[in-house]
């Protein structure tokens, strides 16, 4: 499976580093400050990998052009 295209279970969130809770989440992206959700199913819903990485990497760099600003 291409890393582009991987999807992430609101479980798996955690294990990769999102440390808020699911409504913390929905508030996030419903402001447009987190990766929309992508709707499998009824009940089901998961993230592309890819893009939780890019806004991890996006906040890190924040963080650090703060440190040398």
């Amino acid at each position: 499976m291409q890393i582009e295209r991987q999807l992430v279970s609101k479980k798996d969130l955690k294990t990769i580093g999102i440390p808020y809770c699911f409504q913390q989440i929905a508030r996030l992206e419903k402001a447009g400050q987190f990766p929309k959700r992508i709707k499998l199913g009824q009940c089901r819903v998961a993230w592309c990998y890819k893009e939780v990485s890019e806004w991890i990497a996006e906040r890190i760099a924040r963080r650090d052009a703060a440190k040398s600003g």
